[in-house]
């Protein structure tokens, strides 16, 4: 699964990778997004724009939004007949800009956030599905949910999922409203493990209201107890 991520890059870096006209929203450094927090998302709507949504998708037709917490991703190779994604899957693709997401390698009792990243650190876009859900006084809530598959070389070690990473190429088509689900599907695989890398991070991840560049310092190593 992919229950934290990183996105560091700022309100200029974003509009120029995404190629947005404008931004529309306030966006801020993250170091730890968590789930049920409002993160930046690219959707199409007459061009491409950029949204706050929640994480954590809530379908339009949920009777209750706390449904979200569930699906904060979705299997890629289930997602497409799922009712929950099914919907979003066929007409609400987003990308979700970031530029690192953590995973916990077990060292013994203890469990080490790992950030992975693209070797030249640039931003890149998880393959993101949103929909908009509206509650019975009438207000509107929009959410989204990171699509995952199975781990490169590089991820597996640490855990058995991985988010989906698109490259830039099938980013168009992944946001193509008239696409297919069989067109699709091939885009949905694990990123190149050559262009990735792997580096500790601080156990402050684990709350996520720590959110500052001090995460991705790894902890100092426990040093042995000497003898008398």
């Amino acid at each position: 699964m992919c229950g934290r991520y990183t996105q560091t890059a700022d309100a200029r870096t974003l509009a120029g990778r995404f190629r947005l006209a404008k931004l529309g929203v306030d966006v801020r450094q993250r170091w730890n997004m968590a789930p049920g927090q409002d993160a930046p998302v690219v959707y199409v709507d007459g061009g491409r724009r950029l949204g706050l949504h929640r994480w954590g998708l809530v379908p339009a037709w949920a009777k209750d939004p706390t449904i979200g917490h569930k699906l904060i991703n979705a299997r890629a190779d289930t997602a497409p007949d799922k009712p929950a994604f099914r919907g979003p899957f066929q007409r609400r693709r987003c990308l979700v800009p970031a530029d690192g997401f953590y995973e916990w390698r077990k060292m013994g009792k203890a469990k080490v956030p790992v950030r992975f990243t693209r070797s030249d650190g640039a931003p890149f876009a998880f393959a993101g599905l949103w929909d908009e859900w509206t509650s019975p006084e009438g207000g509107t809530l929009r959410t989204f949910t990171v699509l995952t598959t199975e781990p490169n070389a590089l991820v597996a070690p640490t855990h058995d999922r991985m988010p989906v990473i698109l490259t830039e190429a099938a980013e168009d088509a992944w946001l193509d409203p008239g696409a297919k689900t069989a067109e699709l599907r091939p885009l949905l695989v694990p990123y190149d493990a050559s262009a990735m890398r792997a580096s500790d991070a601080s156990s402050k991840v684990n709350a996520p209201r720590n959110d500052d560049p001090s995460l991705l310092v790894p902890d100092e190593p426990l040093q042995p107890e000497l003898g008398l």
